[in-house]
Formats: structure tokens, sequence, C-alpha cells
């Protein structure tokens, strides 16, 4: 077998490691939720995570910062707070709907990234992408009244519209869905502010500046950042290391080996492991519905990010 076969498949492995550790996220996260506020998590998960960067990337990253323009840092602060508000969002969405709801709508990012970049980058949209927009928005809708809608002897029985708009579980799936914004917003500032930076400055200088956000959140709404069980420290620990520290890690490895989109159409991998994750330890069967809404959403992602391909 030839040395760049042997990468390829490394790389390929290394990326199966990385969706199998950021499916486990939204479980580690329900668990902390049953003794602490989503915001302490959101905090307790990014600045642990900045914490375990500091010692590799520190002082490069110092020299890294010093160099960068003022423009430069503004957009790294920019991203940072893109971030925090990323996963306040999705880390609450979780505490008012289901893990499959959230997931598979916080994965939508490729599709707002699709349509903010012309607005921001100058980049152009074709129009195959507009076809995957609107099937994933189609779906999107079925997620959204999961809740509300039932299949009952072959045929679909909803409430009131007043119990839709008033459910806990609709607010939680728009939360999702401000996630997977704030998460396009980061992405945009990124593309603009990686030439100037490397990746291991650019992560803790973006990572630190979340969780600075996220402490700074949590304090004003008046949690407090001690007093939880033992336990729920290990699953603040536990998010840091498996889905960020080396979750996110291992896609930015395997962007050195593989293409772009391959990474970003695994990716997908995502809600379908954190879907089964949540049957096996949480009990939570995903709805019909969710099912349906859940397959028309990454089926639009993925024929939106091979138009793309296609078109770069």
């Amino acid at each position: 077998m030839s040395s760049p076969q042997k990468s390829y498949r490394f790389a390929s492995a290394i990326l199966v490691i990385g969706i199998l550790a950021v499916s486990t996220a939204a479980i580690f996260i329900r668990y902390a939720q049953q003794d602490a506020p989503s915001l302490i998590i959101a905090a307790y998960r990014l600045g642990l995570a900045s914490l375990i960067l500091l010692p590799f990337s520190f002082r490069q990253a110092q020299r890294d910062v010093i160099a960068l323009p003022a423009s430069g840092k503004l957009q790294a602060l920019l991203a940072g707070v893109f971030l925090a508000v990323h996963f306040a969002a999705w880390i609450v969405s979780l505490e008012l709907t289901s893990v499959a709801s959230s997931v598979v709508l916080v994965t939508t990012t490729p599709l707002w990234v699709a349509i903010f970049s012309p607005l921001f980058l100058k980049e152009r949209m074709i129009k195959e992408v507009w076809w995957g927009l609107g099937l994933a928005l189609i779906g999107g809708v079925v997620v959204a009244a999961s809740q509300v809608c039932v299949w009952e002897e072959s045929r679909l029985v909803c409430a009131s519209l007043s119990s839709f708009f008033q459910g806990k579980a609709l607010l939680g799936n728009l939360l999702a869905l401000m996630g997977a914004w704030m998460a396009a917003g980061y992405l945009l500032v990124g593309r603009k502010i990686r030439p100037l930076i490397s990746l291991r400055s650019y992560t803790l200088l973006v990572y630190s500046t979340a969780a600075v956000v996220l402490i700074v959140l949590a304090a004003l709404n008046g949690y407090s950042f001690t007093g939880y069980p033992l336990s729920v420290f290990g699953w603040f620990l536990l998010l840091a290391i498996i889905p960020q520290v080396i979750g996110h890690s291992s896609f930015n490895w395997a962007l050195r080996y593989l293409p772009a989109t391959f990474v970003s159409l695994a990716l997908l991998g995502e809600p379908v492991g954190a879907t089964i994750l949540a049957m096996i330890f949480l009990r939570e069967t995903p709805l019909l519905n969710e099912v349906i809404g859940g397959g028309m959403i990454l089926s639009g992602i993925y024929l939106a990010s091979l138009a793309n391909r296609e078109n770069s």
C-alpha cells in the first residue's frame, strides 16, 4: 500500500473517531443538566478546553496575536463571541427539545454559511444550493411540528395552532437554529482571519474569548460556579476533552489529508450518532416526524455540499 493511501485511510479513521467524539456532546450535556444550569455547562466546556490547549499553544499564540493587525484582533474577538452564543443557545435548546431535533437543527450551519457567504465574503451562491436549502427548511418545519403533530391510524393529527407556538419544544428548536446561525457567523469570520494566524493560535484565542463571554453571562445571571456534585464536574471535563478537544481537533487534523467537502459531509454523521446514543443512554426514541424532518434536513445539506464541491 502506497504512503498516500495509508495517509488517506488513517485520516479517515481519525475522522470517524472525531464524529464519534462530537456525538457524545449532547449526552454529556443532558447528564450535566440534571444538576447544573446550561450557561455554566457551556462556560466550563470552553474554559476547560482552553486550559487544556494552553500549554501547547500559548507561546505561539502570544507571538501571532502581537503580529495581528487591529482589525484581525477584533475579528478574532467577534469569532469568540459568535462561538459563545452558539454554545449557549444550543446547550439551552437541549433542555427544551429532543436530542434528535436539537442536533439536526444545529447541524444546518453549512446551509447558512452558503447563504451568508455572498453577503459577507462576496462568494457566489449557485442555484443548486437553493434546492438543498429549500429541502432543509421544509425538514425544519417538520421537525418543529414534531411536538404537536403525531401519526394516529395512518394519518397526521395536529394540536391547535396556539399550542404550536406555546410549546417549549418549539423554543428549543428555535434556539438550536440560532446556534446554527451563530456557528455560521463564527465560520464566516474565521475564513477572513485564518490566513493571518496559525490554527493552534486561532483555536486558543477563540476558545478563550468564548469562555470569558460565557463566564460573564453566567455570572450576570447569578449562577454559581461551585457547589455542584463531583459527577457534574466529571461531565464538564468529559465535554471539554472528548467532543471539544478530541472531536474538533480530529476534524482540523483530517483536513490536512482529506478534501474539505468530504470532511463537511462526514459531519452529517453527528446527528445520527447523537440520536443513537440518546436512544441507548437516555432512552429517548425520536418521533417519526423528527426522523422524516431530520432526514430531509441532512439530505438538503448533502445536496448543497455536493453542489458547492462541483462548482469549486
